[in-house]
């Protein structure tokens, strides 16, 4: 598998392709404008990755990398080719490369009611077999509940939710403007 980071100057070709899977994957309530990520990528540490086999692309990563732990952001597979192992192997790659810090992940609570709850249990069931365990920490945003999956040896609070969500913040007010 090959890894390839994408940038504001990555080849064109590379950049739509995580776009459009970006904005196919995850609701427009549960994702950043793309432009918007695409400024703050300039003012945090936020890796955004794309993942081939060979020379076809299967899917990428948004992770935003910090000292304490790092924040998995996204995480999506083209569609046509889930549930052959690719985002197993995605996941492998990401534990491994960041297996200096805890990782930590939000995800859809799979204890609210909802129209894609059985989607949810197997996306939280997923997580916790590959050693993420359920912090018990979430919060609800745009009527969704999210709760904390985390990998490694730490003890995620609420509080550290607020950071991080402060962190975002100061980071929105200080990107640069539109393009």
């Amino acid at each position: 598998m090959k890894i390839k980071p994408i940038y504001k100057s990555s080849d064109a070709s590379e950049i739509a392709a995580v776009r459009n899977l970006y904005e196919e994957a995850f609701p427009r309530e549960e994702r950043i404008d793309w432009n918007d990520l695409m400024r703050l990528a300039i003012v945090m540490p936020l890796s955004i990755d794309a993942y081939y086999i060979e020379n076809e692309f299967i899917g990428f990563t948004i992770l935003n990398e910090r000292n304490d732990f790092n924040w998995f952001w996204y995480f999506a597979v083209i569609p046509s080719l889930r549930g052959n192992g690719y985002g197993q192997r995605i996941l492998d790659s990401m534990l491994q490369r960041y297996a200096h810090s805890p990782m930590i992940i939000d995800v859809e609570s799979p204890f609210q009611e909802c129209t894609n709850s059985e989607q949810r249990q197997r996306r939280y069931n997923f997580y916790l077999r590959n050693g993420f365990k359920d912090s018990h920490v979430g919060r609800t945003f745009e009527g969704i509940t999210y709760c904390i999956l985390i990998y490694g040896n730490y003890n995620f609070t609420i509080k550290d939710y607020d950071r991080i969500l402060s962190h975002l913040r100061h980071h929105w007010d200080t990107m640069p403007e539109s393009d």
